[in-house]
């Protein structure tokens, strides 16, 4: 079973662009999750027969959003957090807006897991929304997928806007205490691993440098694979044997961000 997971950053331009058609045609992936779709459900015109839709956007237009398409129906989806997981974490939202309505989240449940799909905010250049990251949405976050695990294993994946390792970005010493790399985010990341889950392209290549998932626009820094990794599949340990391949696929244009993939044995 092939799973992906891509920051499209906006749906409809990947769509025009032919990346989109492409890449599903080349990879055929049995589980898609998307990041930044910045598109309600029927805004992109998407020809994916054999493939089931499930979308949670943005309130505001043209903004962040998720969805998963499936060639297996799930027997459920969830949008967001439980009301009472965004009340305990105080997510009601900032200057930017409210969390909880810029389609974040998305969680679909199958027969032998769930698989979540997350847009983590980003801190912001000036750090303005670091605390948001840190003490609200990264534990509230973290209680989400626990809860689902108490009914079995969980597969979560997307951009999760963090660098969680020296390893994990090209200049890292440029970058410390950087949004992206600062203490606060990495914890965050620290505490899913504490938690039980597992990074699974760490668990598969623990050494492997220069492996990276997203580049500025600036420098022709993808071309000189200046990057920083901040998209991953993170599985939980029960799943780990299960696993035959996570991949990241930089070959894939079309968007700041490329896919990254994990494979895994049938259940």
């Amino acid at each position: 079973m092939k799973l992906y997971s891509w920051n499209v950053n906006g749906i409809r331009a990947v769509i025009n662009k032919g990346a989109f058609q492409k890449f599903v045609a080349e990879h055929q992936p049995d589980i898609l999750c998307l990041q930044e779709t910045k598109a309600k459900e029927g805004q992109a015109v998407i020809d994916l027969p054999g493939y089931s839709e499930y979308w949670n956007s943005a309130d505001k237009a043209g903004y962040s959003g998720v969805a998963i398409f499936t060639k297996i129906k799930p027997l459920s989806v969830i949008n967001g957090f439980a009301d009472e997981i965004a009340k305990k974490y105080g997510l009601a939202g900032d200057s930017y807006g409210d969390p909880t309505k810029e389609g974040r989240v998305i969680s679909a449940e199958f027969d032998d897991f769930w698989v979540v799909a997350v847009y983590t905010p980003n801190s912001k250049g000036d750090l303005s929304r670091l605390d948001l990251r840190h003490k609200m949405w990264d534990p509230a976050f973290l209680e989400h997928v626990q809860q689902l695990e108490k009914s079995k294993p969980v597969l979560f994946c997307g951009d999760l806007n963090v660098a969680h390792s020296e390893i994990d970005l090209a200049n890292p010493k440029a970058n410390v205490g950087k949004h992206g790399f600062t203490n606060e985010e990495r914890v965050g990341f620290d505490k899913f691993e504490t938690a039980g889950f597992v990074d699974s392209f760490r668990f598969k290549h623990p050494d492997q440098t220069e492996a990276y998932t997203w580049w500025t626009h600036w420098a022709n820094a993808r071309a000189r694979n200046i990057g920083w990794r901040i998209d991953y599949w993170l599985i939980s340990k029960s799943m780990v044997d299960k696993v035959s391949a996570a991949q990241i696929h930089p070959d894939i244009l079309g968007s700041d961000h490329c896919p990254v993939s994990l494979t895994i044995k049938e259940t």
